[in-house]
């Protein structure tokens, strides 16, 4: 079945500002910029961008209200026909909490292992979610996985350590710090725990509810964005040492650091804006193409997102190549595609039955020649 020009623009969408995403996340974090005590410091501050990123969703539930005036107005039907309108306007949003709080505390999270790793690494280790999703299905949902999906979860777990192996390696040649990059990949894979805990739960209370994408990113946006700011305030408290804190006052977030470093750099202040825009963007068309095509494509388009992001990386000197890498990702790959029923299964199935096939032609072949040969014999 052929695409429409919109499915491809999702597609397009998707893979564009996903990657944008990650890369302004990344770029940000890298910039080094004079604080409110006048020292030049890294921009180290995971929690502020995650507010950035849930302040960019929320702008969704804005452009969501713009859009269902618009169409209503009209009174021509189209506000229940256009796709960025049509569905379950009204429901409980409550029923969003929980999810943006798992996707408040795991994008946190998230973010503090990706100022300690490298940008591909965080995008690849993220592919975790697979396994903690299979195993939370089970409990919870008293899923039964198959074969294939069993496989799959292998793959991933060997994939996961070729790729944190490859860290290691990389960092010691670049006489980086290896543990500070190996608690940041473990951070990463934490996260996917909770990220799991997210799926499992918007799989049995949100699933059914045909909620427009704008709408619910907009509702989990609003809430993430909250309790991230309620969050922020203990934390402006806490003291904790280097790499998880890099600030004046040596705790784990300085809010007002933050905006005076932004102040201070135009670049800074670019990859912010890009960090709350694109991953709104990355939002809806992530949550579009689930519903206008299928979660599979969706798979898919991430894991390109990954290669245009490792390939930056390498392009701009922001990590060293080590063929490991290479490996683990195509080990998670092929775990990714198992585990989704992606080519890798169709082509077991293909080669079973065409032995299937040679056996019983192999068997037939067997039967005519013995009858000839008994013919043979009595005459």
């Amino acid at each position: 079945m052929a695409w429409t020009n919109y499915q491809r623009i999702l597609a397009i969408l998707q893979v564009t500002t996903g990657s944008f995403n990650t890369l302004s996340v990344k770029f940000a974090d890298q910039q080094e910029v004079v604080g409110d005590d006048g020292q030049v410091r890294h921009f180290n501050h995971p929690f502020m961008q995650s507010s950035f990123m849930f302040f960019g969703e929320a702008l969704c539930f804005v452009a969501f209200k713009f859009f269902y005036y618009y169409y209503n107005r009209r009174a021509d039907g189209s506000v229940d026909n256009n796709v960025l309108t049509k569905g379950t306007r009204i429901f409980n949003p409550f029923i969003l909490l929980i999810p943006a709080l798992c996707d408040m505390c795991a994008t946190s999270i998230m973010y503090i292992g990706l100022n300690m790793t490298y940008a591909s690494s965080f995008q690849m280790l993220r592919g975790a979610v697979i396994v903690f999703t299979g195993i939370f299905s089970i409990v919870f949902l008293h899923r039964k996985l198959r074969a294939w999906e069993w496989t799959g979860i292998a793959f991933v777990i060997v994939g996961l350590a070729l790729v944190g192996a490859s860290d290691m390696l990389t960092s010691e040649n670049a006489d980086m710090d290896t543990n500070s990059m190996l608690t940041g990949d473990l951070l990463i894979i934490f996260a996917q725990v909770i990220t799991a805990i997210q799926m499992v739960v918007e799989e049995k209370f949100v699933g059914e509810q045909d909620i427009p994408a704008l709408q619910a990113i907009g509702w989990e946006g609003i809430f993430g964005f909250i309790g991230i700011c309620l969050v922020m305030i203990p934390l402006n408290f806490i003291k904790a040492p280097p790499p998880f804190a890099d600030n004046s006052r040596g705790t784990l977030e300085h809010s007002v650091e933050a905006l005076i470093q932004i102040g201070n750099s135009s670049k800074l202040l670019i990859a912010v804006i890009g960090i709350a825009f694109s991953i709104a963007f990355f939002n809806y068309a992530g949550i579009s193409v689930t519903k206008e095509i299928n979660a599979t494509t969706r798979m898919i388009l991430d894991s390109v997102r990954t290669v245009i992001i490792w390939a930056f990386s390498l392009a701009f000197g922001w990590q060293a190549f080590h063929y490991m890498q290479v490996i683990g990702f195509t080990v998670l790959l092929i775990g990714m595609a198992c585990y989704n029923k992606v080519v890798i299964p169709q082509l077991f199935r293909k080669l079973r039955s065409r032995r299937g096939r040679h056996t019983l032609s192999g068997k037939e072949d067997h039967i005519v020649n013995t009858a000839a040969d008994d013919v043979q014999e009595t005459i």
